[in-house]
């Protein structure tokens, strides 16, 4: 999976241009300022809010997400739970380290459409010396979408670089 990473490409920040926003964004919602990732880039905006210690990622399902049956891609759901993951064990875990996935599971509940707004809420359930476990739930309304359970390693030293508040700033 996707590995959170600082690169030189992009503005002097090593970040990605900032993506223009999708009409429709609740309120509190802001675009993440994310290093630099082709990936990522191509699935995005995501946006965050921060409600208090707890990360909130976000994002409007475009038809560019979806499948042929006109609900968001599995692979997409995939996508948004490894970054809910990765992001929100920064966050919420506090640990400040460069990460990769290890494992991440999901269980897919039930269908996001084209144009829902869809929210992720994590928790991190255990930060070892060398391990971090996590779990999130994705919602769309009042609908679950999607349940995740994750397994990330810190490859680094503990550094500010990868305190997960730097996606909050411009």
């Amino acid at each position: 999976m996707t590995p959170t990473t600082d690169s030189t490409a992009g503005d002097d920040t090593g970040r990605a241009p900032a993506p223009t926003a999708v009409a429709g964004v609740p309120e509190g919602f802001t675009v993440m300022r994310m290093p630099t990732n082709p990936f990522v880039d191509g699935v995005g905006p995501l946006y965050g809010r921060l409600d208090g210690e707890r990360f909130v990622l976000g994002i409007r399902i475009e038809k560019r997400h979806c499948n042929p049956g006109g609900t968001c891609h599995g692979g997409m759901i995939m996508t948004l739970s490894d970054m809910l993951l990765l992001m929100g064990s920064n966050i919420e875990g506090g640990v400040n380290r460069y990460f990769t996935t290890v494992n991440v599971t999901c269980d897919f509940i039930g269908p996001a459409h084209e144009g829902d707004w869809v929210e992720g809420r994590m928790q991190v359930l255990r930060v070892a010396r060398s391990l971090v476990f996590a779990q999130g739930l994705f919602t769309a309304g009042d609908a679950m979408v999607a349940r995740c359970s994750g397994i990330l390693k810190p490859v680094s030293e503990p550094d500010p670089r990868y305190d997960g508040r730097r996606y909050f700033t411009g």
